[in-house]
């Protein structure tokens, strides 16, 4: 296996602490524009729609991507985009649906909506849904981020989670979701560039090219893309990639995802009109149908030129695409690329600090105040600023825990998959009935929980399918109890 002089890694090592400096000034910077909570918690709705785009990515990829992807295609096929069909039937119907009531008044968090329509006891249980599925989705990729760091410094996974967590809550802390959106647009052309150098890299490494990885991969079922297969047998249900698990399935986790979580409804409510969400959102997909494509495609390079050189992979899949990077690739571009990677991890993590704490000061904490006046504004800014060092101690003790999860990618996707289906039934019940009340929506949360557990922990039903199970079981245990309910209340325009 070839391997660069330490004196030659000092190049690479040099190129990540430059960008780890100036990404971090960069998002420092924008503390000055920072003088409410709509500055810190939605950029002021200044945000041009590419960039929230952009931003959407960032959000949706990030490290699981970069590291979990292609670990998945080395050691089976191209059947994970069949989720990505999934992902665009969802942005059509979040458009359609969700978008337009969140544009109704000035909106902070997407579960403002569900005061409006339940209640504040409605509002606190999905905040706290998403609050419990965030820490626990974001912890899975701060470990992912350590996975690389610990690669290149050769050093403990735990230093690499407070090393990395350290850097983006300092530019998060001061730069707010303006820092957040503009640092993802940075963080997300440097890890792509990185990624199409790292493919080209790879096939130059194989004698035959590109050529050569098709005449190996192909028999061997390695491009296989479709699984049109459909059964009602649990043997079926349990397996993970097939076409309808993938649109049906990944229509719920992204519907529910980006149309019910914080951390990706808050960049769509940052946007300056619904027009511009919208198309925020839908440009988005194009992006992601090609980023999942490459590091699938680095995933079966890396299978080929493994199996030409004749060398073992890393006992843990996960490390194959970072490790390669770090071994193979010349000074300086390696550098370039693990640098990309770290930037998808803290563009991820920036977010997710911004979209917990804007959660918990403006769902829990201010509701509790007796004045909302402009004297009280500066106060939750404070309490805004603090709420993002908390959760950053949290995911720090979450991502210490997870390196005994398993593959990063899918402990990431299966972690929000229990409880997103919850919220996706909630909202459901909101904006599709108007004999639903209170006690009945929360009626159908229990319900759905039940479910889920059940489903999760007694069933070899794939988490493919868990969010679909979630909110369909949620919504119509709802509204089955809203007849049994007696002081119903219509919806009361949402």
């Amino acid at each position: 296996m070839l391997e660069f002089p330490i004196r030659m890694r000092f190049l690479d090592l040099g190129v990540i602490l430059i960008y780890l400096v100036a990404i971090t000034w960069f998002g420092a910077r924008f503390r000055t524009a920072q003088k409410s909570l709509k500055d810190y918690f939605l950029g002021g709705r200044s945000a041009p729609w590419w960039a929230i785009s952009l931003s959407i990515i960032s959000a949706e990829t990030s490290t699981l991507t970069i590291v979990g992807t292609p670990a998945l295609s080395f050691g089976g096929n191209l059947g994970f985009l069949q989720l990505i069909f999934g992902y665009l039937l969802a942005r059509i119907v979040i458009s359609l649906l969700l978008l337009p009531h969140y544009f109704r008044g000035e909106m902070y968090t997407a579960y403002e909506l569900m005061r409006r329509r339940f209640g504040e006891r409605t509002r606190k249980m999905a905040a706290l849904i998403f609050l419990v599925t965030r820490s626990l989705a974001e912890g899975v990729r701060v470990f992912a981020i350590a996975i690389v760091v610990s690669i290149v410094l050769d050093v403990p996974e735990v230093p690499s989670i407070l090393l990395i967590v350290a850097l983006t809550l300092f530019y998060t802390f001061e730069g707010g979701m303006t820092a957040v959106i503009w640092t993802d647009v940075i963080q997300m052309a440097l890890y792509v560039a990185g990624a199409i150098i790292s493919f080209f890299v790879i096939l130059h490494n194989i004698p035959g090219g590109w050529t050569h990885v098709v005449e190996v991969a192909a028999p061997l079922g390695k491009f296989r893309l479709f699984d049109f297969d459909f059964g009602f047998t649990m043997q079926y249900f349990s397996r993970t990639y097939t076409f309808w698990a993938g649109l049906l399935g990944g229509c719920f986790l992204t519907t529910a995802s980006h149309g019910t979580d914080q951390l990706i409804v808050q960049r769509l409510l940052s946007a300056r009109n619904e027009g511009q969400s919208r198309a925020a959102l839908l440009a988005s997909w194009f992006v992601i149908l090609f980023q999942f494509s490459l590091f699938l495609l680095i995933g079966i390079a890396l299978f080929v030129y493994y199996g030409e050189a004749h060398l073992p992979a890393p006992a843990k899949t996960d490390r194959i695409y970072p490790q390669f990077v770090w071994q193979h690739l010349p000074p300086g571009v390696a550098g370039l690329v693990i640098a990309a990677i770290v930037a998808a991890a803290m563009a991820n993590l920036s977010a997710a600090l911004n979209s917990l704490a804007s959660t918990t000061v403006m769902d829990f904490l201010r509701p509790l105040a007796r004045s909302t006046g402009a004297e009280d504004d500066a106060r939750f800014l404070r309490w805004a600023r603090w709420a993002t060092v908390a959760w950053a101690l949290v995911l720090v003790a979450i991502g210490i825990v997870a390196r005994h999860w398993g593959s990063v990618l899918e402990s990431g996707l299966s972690i929000a998959s229990i409880t997103l289906g919850l919220l996706l039934g909630i909202f459901l019940l909101g904006v599709l009935t108007t004999r639903v009340g209170e006690n009945a929506a929360s009626f159908g949360v229990i319900a759905g929980l039940s479910t889920i557990v059940y489903v999760r922990w007694f069933t070899p039903i794939a988490w493919t399918w868990w969010v679909l199970i979630g909110s369909v079981s949620t919504f119509a245990a709802g509204y089955f109890a809203s007849w049994f309910e007696r002081d119903r209340k219509s919806a009361p325009g949402i």
